[in-house]
């Protein structure tokens, strides 16, 4: 039996080849043409289709959940866009992160609701941009931290090897980052009262006892309630934007939609609900650009509860 500490050193050695060999690539597909990463991501996503069990399994259950009157035909037709858009997404890593600013810039062929920014910024309030994962989210991060003082939550990758490039590659255009912990939500405080922008992940799965449940497509989904919190003690204004692609790989068009008003209410489960209200109003836009791979409704009431049998009535049956 070969001792732990080799296993360790093989195990680290092995990531660092990866985290080399997804740099190398970023930095290969940095300079293409978003029309050919369009075209590629649509071989590589009949490849995910066909040999990755769990990314098609997850994305039918979220679309089920989404368009119950969906015909069978039409669910897969769902599951296999939504799959191109996210491998669409991966292969525009480098082009958001190392592109040249210049490209990037002119890759954005349209602001829609820009005003709703600079009306907050007028009468000194900043801004909460409420940033789901549709379209492209890192070059919203790019024209957001192009034009304003913006500042966002960041976790280090687990490949940590990445870090040093991702980091670089959010804070290029000025964003500030900080981390997902109470000295980061005091940053994201402060640049409120200093009345800039934040970003906040409206659909990522908070850990229990820091979200509430709340109807996202009719199905209780566990839900943050950082953001009444940022409201109550800021009067901020809540926006949520996203950089929808243009079809065949023509640019990006930024959306900025004004929120759901339950979102101010000083009760956590209904500015839950005006959360995910704000996602699927973002999701109606073109609903194959969001990442139905993620599994949002993993975390249920019955589970909560410990309610007998909650384990077997789970979404995401293991497969």
């Amino acid at each position: 039996m070969s001792p732990k500490p080799s296993r360790k050193k093989s195990a680290r050695k092995s990531q660092r080849l990866q985290a080399q060999g997804v740099n190398w690539l970023w930095r290969l597909l940095s300079g293409r043409r978003l029309k050919t990463l369009w075209w590629l991501a649509g071989l590589s996503s009949r490849v995910l289709y066909a040999i990755s069990r769990r990314e098609r399994h997850v994305t039918r259950r979220n679309v089920e959940v989404a368009y119950p009157e969906d015909s069978a035909e039409r669910r897969r037709e769902r599951v296999r866009e939504s799959l191109r858009h996210s491998a669409a997404t991966m292969l525009e890593l480098g082009f958001a992160w190392i592109g040249a600013p210049e490209k990037i810039e002119a890759s954005i062929v349209n602001v829609h609701g820009r005003e709703l920014l600079d009306d907050a910024r007028a009468e000194n309030r900043g801004v909460i941009v409420l940033a789901p994962h549709f379209g492209n989210w890192e070059v919203l991060n790019f024209w957001l931290s192009s034009h304003f003082p913006f500042t966002a939550m960041y976790e280090p990758p687990k490949m940590i090897e990445l870090d040093p490039i991702i980091r670089h590659g959010r804070e290029r255009m000025g964003a500030e980052l900080v981390p997902t912990n109470p000295r980061g939500v005091a940053a994201l405080l402060k640049a409120l009262k200093r009345a800039e922008a934040v970003g906040i992940l409206p659909d990522q799965e908070p850990g229990w006892g820091s979200g509430a449940f709340a109807d996202f497509f009719g199905r209780p989904a566990y839900t943050a309630t950082l953001l009444p919190k940022l409201v109550a003690r800021t009067q901020a204004r809540v926006v949520t934007g996203v950089a929808r692609r243009v079809p065949d790989g023509k640019g990006f068009e930024i959306h900025f939609l004004a929120a759901d008003e339950r979102v101010y209410d000083t009760d956590e489960a209904i500015s839950a609900a005006g959360v995910n209200a704000c996602v699927e109003s973002a999701v109606a836009l073109d609903p194959a650009q969001y990442q139905w791979e993620y599994k949002r409704w993993k975390k249920t009431p019955e589970e909560q509860q410990k309610t007998p049998g909650y384990r077997e009535r789970r979404l995401y049956t293991r497969r």
